[in-house]
């Protein structure tokens, strides 16, 4: 088929494209403006007002918000590949008894809402003596992303030929020795690939924030917002509004943006075998 014959199926995407540009850049102008001028669309009029953005972290703490999302992000992507990355080595190429038993309870498990384990969740926290910190809900976003992790890697390291760990066994390499040195690198497309989707999930994440960390010194950023909106709205502070969802907004964005081929690349790699 000619390339001349595609135009028309282009012609949702450009309109898509405009589409967002154009908002995406109104909400820019709009941070960066008086609440007059938002609303009288004259944005921008008086000259950009970087003071909307530090107001911000000078009266709402967002810069301690902005590292406990950090902190949460980080300890969480590392934690999940620790935990999934084995478990989906041994589905993905160990033959033992129960192992489609074993692959069906991870699938599965992406089936639960997050509403269903909430409560339970919270009881066993709380029995433990474990809320109120910061290490729960890292452990949380752990345990509840750590099936979609195995799932995710389980494709990866099928797809690996065996004989790159029979040659490590001849060359005296166990099983530990030869995951970590020989098919970790090798999946590595597939490790960054889930750290990306897992940063997206968790930096943007809200439910569990609201019931596992809702106190000043845990909140996390997305979090925060809600309590900002609520309070500039009620002072008429829009431009603040939109600051708030900008600073929330552009780090996943950037990220994103960077590594978008990658996550193509470890898309295509883990389905072809």
């Amino acid at each position: 088929m000619h390339r001349k014959n595609l135009w028309p199926a282009y012609i949702p995407l450009i309109a898509w494209l405009i589409f967002s540009v154009v908002l995406f850049g109104w909400v820019i102008l709009a941070s960066l403006s008086t609440t007059r001028e938002i609303f009288t669309n004259t944005l921008l009029a008086s000259g950009p007002k970087f003071a909307n953005y530090i107001d911000l972290f000078k009266t709402q703490a967002m810069g301690r918000y902005f590292m406990n999302s950090v902190i949460y992000t980080v300890a969480s992507c590392i934690g999940i590949v620790v935990v999934a990355a084995p478990a989906a080595y041994i589905l993905g190429r160990v033959q033992f008894r129960g192992r489609s038993l074993v692959n069906a309870m991870f699938v599965s498990a992406l089936a639960i809402p997050g509403l269903l384990i909430a409560i339970p969740l919270f009881s066993l926290f709380v029995e433990l003596k474990l809320t109120g910190s910061i290490a729960t809900l890292v452990l949380i976003y752990i345990f509840t992303n750590v099936p979609f992790g195995v799932f995710f890697l389980t494709s990866f390291f099928t797809s690996i030929p065996k004989e790159f760990e029979e040659s490590a066994a001849m060359d005296g390499c166990g099983p530990i020795k030869s995951f970590i040195k020989i098919v970790l690198p090798v999946a590595q497309p597939g490790i960054i690939t889930l750290s990306i989707f897992n940063f997206l999930g968790v930096w943007n994440e809200y439910f569990y924030a609201l019931i596992f960390a809702n106190d000043p010194g845990t909140r996390t950023l997305a979090l925060s917002l809600q309590s900002i909106v609520y309070g500039y709205s009620n002072t008429g502070n829009y431009g603040g509004i939109f600051a708030a969802c900008m600073i929330v907004f552009l780090p996943s964005f950037i990220v994103y943006l960077f590594v978008s081929k990658r996550i193509i690349a470890g898309m295509t790699l883990g389905a072809v075998k």
